[in-house]
């Protein structure tokens, strides 16, 4: 888990990003603050659709440690919390392949269309990935246009 910025009318935003061991896009998040309650919604909404991981591999960030010791509490789960370096370099170069994409718009106009823009680019990069199940033998711009449809 990890978060890299975005600019949206000249102000920096938040990206969080989740991603497996594997280097498959678990959530994305876009929100206006870099605060606990941020880093909670992001992790309710991962676990809400996959579960909750008995590693989580994080920055040295002190609103994620804290947002993921009171789930851990709140929740009576248990999450093993690493913050080793080097190991967080897997979410990390996946911010790569959206910041390449981010950075030649300079900054978005509005939230909303920030938050838009990301998610396609978000599901375009998981779909490149290989992640979403294919129906028969369909490019990534057809399973995109099928999904959005």
């Amino acid at each position: 888990m990890d978060e890299t910025y975005v600019k949206v009318r000249g102000v920096w935003k938040y990206l969080y990003r989740a991603v497996d061991k594997a280097g498959a896009t678990v959530d994305f998040l876009l929100t206006a603050k870099r605060d606990g309650k941020a880093a909670l919604r992001f992790l309710r909404k991962a676990f809400g659709q996959h579960g909750t991981p008995e590693k989580i591999t994080i920055d040295k960030s002190g609103a994620n440690t804290a947002t993921i010791e009171s789930y851990h509490a709140k929740h009576e789960a248990s999450i093993e919390i690493r913050q080793v370096k080097y190991l967080n370099n897997i979410v990390e170069q996946d911010h790569r392949a959206i910041k390449r994409l981010v950075r030649p718009m300079f900054a978005f106009k509005s939230f909303r269309s920030a938050a838009a823009t990301l998610a396609g680019i978000e599901l375009m990069h998981m779909i490149y990935k290989g992640q979403l199940p294919t129906t028969g033998e369909l490019r990534p711009a057809q399973q995109f246009y099928s999904l959005a449809g």
